[in-house]
């Protein structure tokens, strides 16, 4: 039986017996199919059952030659980027909305089942076209924290976080609306129609990740454009934006963007660590190291997805190492092969290689390694250095499970049975979505913020939510939150 203090999912094979408000813009109706439990898929197709079809040589050659970008639009062609119209960019099918008092069970199904652009907008009503809220990986994330009792609530929160869990454990469907408040997020940034890509990645130069794009003179939303669409249009159409392409051969170490200072996480903490550490610091991804820095796997918010039935919860005790392991399996399960997506690049690599990167793993970062260190036989605690600081939550050890769904015991997978332990290297810093647009639009005459602005403010907002035991742990003067 499902522990009551998580979210019910339904079984495999059930329908769901409610369907989404279809959007203004399209009137879709989509329907909804439960994904299975992603523990079941382990215990039927275990890994080591498994051979590898995306082989070690060919992770190399994606490192060595990442995908080239698409044949430039002729439509782009002579075209001065900047004053290219927003709306020439979306797809108005990615506009998917929900009321703020559906489910959360009901708009995650959504948030799965849809894909990218990953978000889901909310309005009030079915009539309505303007959106009043987001629901996306960061707030599911939040949720699923709550309800399984190991938030970290702000003073004066004790008591709604205190309410949701005992709401969950009963059973009680909770709306949206009630969870808003629980993940760090920035306030929606729309733009007209009409509005120009200078105006986009002078918001996105600055640390926006998304902007709502709207018909002119209305708040009814058409579309959305996020970083990674603009990197991706950026990269595919190089060729007719001369003062964007001129960028592409230079190395990372000339550019100087980026930063030194980033946030990972020991491969040995639980999962629910890597998690939590997301949630407080705003963050949508984490590196995993071992215990000499190299680089072994990634994590992000989207992988939530892989605990959205309560018979995966016990994951959340796992290690992170192994649920990078688990997570390479599912993708080899959904894909049909084994792959291992190349998160890392290093100071020599060239800006059209970092890029191409992100856009073929779909990413907000890519972690700058340097040359590997020998891991040490025996485990050892990471300690903070003025580049890197680890997540050093309390010992598994010493804690007490949140609820009997958190008993379960996974086996340990080693850090050097990983690809990325054989490939990477250790962790120096990070360069984001963010510092390639900022550098662009800089390039390009235009004068976005300073992304460490936004990361600043992000800190002072989520600083009194840290654990005492993180806090202790880090060093705070060389750190910035990404």
């Amino acid at each position: 039986m499902a522990d009551p203090a998580v979210p019910h999912f339904d079984p495999p094979g059930r329908k769901s017996t409610s369907s989404p408000s279809p959007g203004p813009n399209n009137g879709q109706t989509i329907s909804l199919s439960h994904r299975s439990s992603f523990a079941e898929n382990l215990r039927h197709s275990p890994r080591s059952q498994r051979h590898p079809s995306f082989t070690q040589a060919a992770v190399q050659e994606l490192l060595n030659h990442p995908p080239a970008p698409k044949s430039s639009d002729p439509k782009f062609v002579g075209r001065d980027w900047r004053q290219i119209r927003v709306a020439e960019l979306i797809d108005n099918t990615e506009v998917r909305w929900a009321e703020l008092d559906v489910g959360v069970e009901q708009a995650t199904k959504l948030l799965v089942d849809l894909g990218p652009p990953n978000v889901i907008l909310l309005r009030e009503k079915s009539s309505d076209t303007s959106a009043c809220g987001t629901f996306d990986y960061s707030d599911l994330n939040a949720y699923l924290l709550v309800v399984v009792g190991l938030a970290n609530p702000e003073e004066g929160q004790v008591d709604v976080f205190d309410a949701l869990a005992k709401k969950a454990r009963e059973g009680v469907s909770i709306p949206v609306r009630d969870i808003q408040t629980l993940a760090k997020k920035s306030p929606l940034v729309t733009l007209p129609e009409s509005a120009d890509l200078s105006k986009a990645i002078e918001h996105f130069g600055s640390g926006v990740h998304r902007i709502l794009v709207c018909k002119d003179g209305t708040t009814e939303v058409i579309g959305i454009l996020s970083q990674l669409k603009l990197v991706r249009f950026l990269w595919d159409n190089g060729t007719s934006f001369a003062a964007i392409d001129a960028l592409y051969p230079m190395i990372l170490k000339d550019l100087q963007i980026g930063t030194p200072q980033t946030i990972a996480i020991n491969g040995d903490r639980s999962l629910s660590d890597a998690l939590q550490l997301m949630s407080d610091e705003g963050l949508t991804s984490v590196a995993v190291v071992d215990n000499a820095s190299n680089v072994v796997g990634n994590i992000s918010t989207a992988d939530v997805k892989l605990l959205t039935n309560s018979s995966s919860i016990p994951l959340l005790k796992s290690t992170c190492i192994h649920f990078v392991s688990v997570i390479l399996s599912e993708r080899g399960i959904g894909d049909g092969k084994d792959s291992f997506p190349v998160f890392h690049v290093n100071p020599y690599s060239t800006l059209a290689h970092t890029v191409a990167k992100l856009v073929a793993t779909r990413s907000h970062r890519m972690w700058v390694v340097e040359s590997a260190s020998p891991s040490p036989s025996a485990p050892a605690t990471p300690l903070a250095t003025p580049s890197i600081t680890h997540a050093l939550h309390s010992s598994p050890s010493n804690s007490t499970p949140a609820s009997p769904s958190l008993s379960g015991v996974f086996p340990a997978v080693s850090a050097a049975s990983l690809p990325g332990a054989r490939i990477s290297g250790r962790l120096t810093g990070v360069i984001s979505l963010t510092d390639i647009l900022n550098l662009f639009a800089r390039q390009s005459g235009l004068n976005p913020l300073s992304p460490n602005d936004q990361r600043s403010r992000r800190r002072r907002s989520s600083s009194s939510s840290v654990r005492p035991s993180f806090d202790s742990a880090r060093n705070s003067s060389t750190e910035i939150r990404r």
